[in-house]
């Protein structure tokens, strides 16, 4: 590690003996171990000089991408004490909903995912508000591959009523789901703007706590603006 972090401070390289003095090793060990680092690509050796290899490279990569969702999860966690209310965040990729963090407790848990998230998109306001920041085409190509169909006596009837009702969100209101997806739970979702990629968080409650819904939504929604600019690289995960 000692001489993964020396290489690393040169830029354009060092040698083996400069590494080997610098990190306090016998030339002999310094040598053993940097050939077995360039066998395994964390190293690679041009010219006589020394400077991080691709592995290393990666290594860091996965590194930063593992603290910035300790940073969301972090954050996602916050928010579910502060407001007493599981906390969703997801992501609409490459055609498909993602639900990419859930923040719960015992007293407070998560719906159960009975029906495929990504296949119900028209029945949850996750869904919901991911498909709202959609383009009319995108979302008609969605609902080709995941057409309506019945979850709950609740659930939107057809993919024109859903087109309707996707048509009158307002652009940052939070969308509001009652029992379309699991019966006896109400949800909110609220937009999360970054970049161009379709976001949202979500919380859900009893649906005999419904009338805390909105109220819990907004406050959601002021907190992340708040906290927008801090985590808006660690959402984009």
């Amino acid at each position: 590690m000692r001489l993964l972090e020396t290489v690393a401070a040169h830029q354009h390289g060092t040698t083996a003996k400069h590494l080997a003095r610098t990190t306090g090793l016998a030339l002999p060990t310094a040598y053993h171990l940097l050939r077995t680092l360039v066998h395994e690509g964390y190293l690679r050796r041009d010219k006589g000089l020394f400077f991080l290899g691709d592995a290393a490279e990666r290594l860091g990569s996965d590194t930063a991408a593992q603290k910035r969702r300790s940073t969301l999860v972090d954050a996602l966690a916050h928010w579910r004490d502060a407001i007493g209310v599981p906390v969703y965040y997801a992501v609409y990729r490459e055609g498909e909903i993602e639900v990419m963090c859930v923040s719960d407790t015992p007293g407070n848990p998560a719906v159960e995912e009975w029906a495929d998230f990504r296949e119900t998109g028209h029945a949850h306001a996750i869904g919901h508000c991911l498909l709202s920041q959609l383009d009319e085409e995108a979302r008609r190509d969605h609902l080709d591959r995941y057409p309506v169909q019945a979850i709950t006596p609740y659930t939107v009837p057809d993919n024109n009523a859903l087109l309707r009702r996707l048509e009158r969100t307002r652009r940052m209101a939070p969308v509001i789901e009652r029992q379309e997806y699991a019966l006896g739970t109400a949800c909110a979702a609220i937009p999360i703007t970054v970049g161009t990629t379709a976001a949202t968080m979500a919380i859900s409650l009893p649906h005999d706590q419904a009338d805390r819904l909105l109220p819990a939504a907004r406050r959601l929604q002021d907190e992340v603006g708040r906290r927008l600019a801090s985590i808006a690289l660690s959402i984009s995960i």
